[in-house]
């Protein structure tokens, strides 16, 4: 078995030698992307598993299969003030990668050429481990969790994930076509490249396969194929498997890094009038039940992408959605960090001068297609948590001074008014992930 393992790894390693990834040209920089540093950015996950908002200054952080380090330089810009160590089993990989960060003049990220199995040899303990693309690739991925988990201090958070076996059903069997042409026998080059490109080319345009894993960028892009028909070790999950390793390797599920996306409920023409048998059992499902049904409902995610941590380091807390007004009264609002740019605040005064509704999704949109607006009154609210965090009884004081009188009646505006607008609008963006509320003891 060990044979076998270091054979696969081998192959690996191969692969990414020869071809390097991800191939973003170095310079595409992730900087304006807020989608991109909202996720890498400890502070989203931090907050959905603490209700605390957390300083990323003097965190150090691990990429666990940094590639050329396009995610290890969105991890530095994502989180200031910390220290970013990637580690790659590819050594051109890490080539790559450095010749990346010292294009930005990023001196906070420093590489090694290593296996996860061998982190302890860093003498390191990471407040965050982001492992993207690589769970699924390794002959262990138990064993590549607990490696993982070994340097990760007690409170500290790990993103990674595993292929969807349900999205990809058609690049595997793709894979099982390959094997059985002894194309993935060893590491895939130019001559396999082209033998599928041939083979692909040669079928009708109705057959399955090719309807299912082929399009014009394959014509052009080794990367795709490497990256789909011709991966070597690639493996594919559902939840429950998911949540097994996770078991396996005694970590404990946070939340999923696109959780907007997987609202089963969003699945039903009419959610508040489902058929019986959904109405009674979905209020009893579990995390990983809903995100079950969802998969099998709708597998539209290639990657089943999570946060995870070390067992019972979640803080009890109660969610922002049941609390009373005694916990409103004692919270502070905070602005997402990846909104404070130049260019949200220039639109977002823009809007509130002009009296016009904010597009705040258009900054951050984290869930596909939906536009998200802001009352332009309510805007005024959001340059205030531009300057820094607020009590939301300051921003109730405010708004009273915004909107002194009721449009309606035209009588001053009541405290308990202000209240339950001031409530439903950071309601709202504390459920999109534009805001976090941290109630103070």
């Amino acid at each position: 078995m060990a044979v076998q393992t270091s054979e696969l790894l081998e192959k690996i390693r191969q692969q990414f030698d020869s071809a390097p990834y991800p191939r973003i040209p170095i310079e595409d920089s992730p900087k304006e992307n807020p989608g991109v540093l909202h996720l890498h950015n400890l502070v989203t996950p931090y907050y959905l598993r603490n209700q605390k908002v957390i300083d990323t200054k003097d965190k150090v952080i691990l990429d666990a299969g940094c590639g050329t380090g396009y995610k290890s330089l969105t991890l530095a810009f994502a989180n200031p003030g910390s220290k970013v160590v990637g580690v790659d089993l590819s050594e051109p990989s890490i080539q790559l990668a450095e010749k990346r960060l010292q294009y930005y003049g990023v001196d906070n990220v420093e590489f090694h050429t290593l296996l996860l199995e061998d982190l302890p040899k860093l003498g390191l303990e990471f407040d965050y481990i982001n492992c993207d693309d690589v769970l699924y690739l390794l002959p262990d991925a138990v064993a590549g969790l607990q490696a993982m988990k070994s340097v990760l201090k007690p409170d500290g958070i790990i993103r990674v994930n595993l292929h969807s076996r349900l999205q990809r059903e058609w690049y595997y069997r793709a894979q099982n076509l390959c094997k059985f042409m002894g194309l993935m026998d060893g590491n895939p080059e130019a001559m396999e490249l082209s033998a599928i490109r041939d083979i692909m080319k040669a079928l009708k345009n109705d057959v399955l396969l090719k309807v299912k894993t082929w399009n014009p960028i394959n014509e052009e892009d080794d990367s795709s194929i490497l990256a789909n028909h011709l991966l070597v070790g690639d493996k594919g999950s559902t939840i429950p498997e998911f949540f097994a390793l996770l078991s396996a390797a005694e970590l404990e599920f946070v939340s999923l890094t696109n959780w907007l996306q997987w609202d089963v409920m969003d699945l039903f023409k009419e959610p508040d009038d489902l058929p019986a048998f959904l109405a009674l059992s979905l209020p009893e499902l579990c995390d990983e039940e809903r995100l079950h049904l969802f998969e099998l409902f709708h597998p539209i995610h290639r990657l089943l992408d999570l946060w995870c941590g070390h067992p019972q380091q979640q803080r009890a807390f109660t969610p922002v959605a049941e609390w009373e007004k005694i916990d409103w009264e004692k919270a502070t609002a905070y602005l997402h960090p990846q909104l404070k740019t130049a260019k949200f605040r220039e639109e977002l005064v823009d809007c509130v001068t002009e009296l016009k509704a904010f597009p705040i999704s258009s900054h951050l949109s984290l869930i596909n297609n939906q536009i998200i607006n802001i009352d332009s009154g309510m805007a005024l609210c959001l340059i205030r948590l531009l300057e820094q965090p607020q009590p939301v009884t300051s921003l109730i004081e405010s708004w009273k001074q915004i909107r002194p009188l009721d449009p309606i009646t035209l009588k001053s505006i009541e405290h308990e008014q202000a209240f339950q607008l001031i409530q439903q609008m950071l309601l709202r963006l504390e459920g999109l992930g534009y805001v976090m509320l941290e109630r103070q003891a």
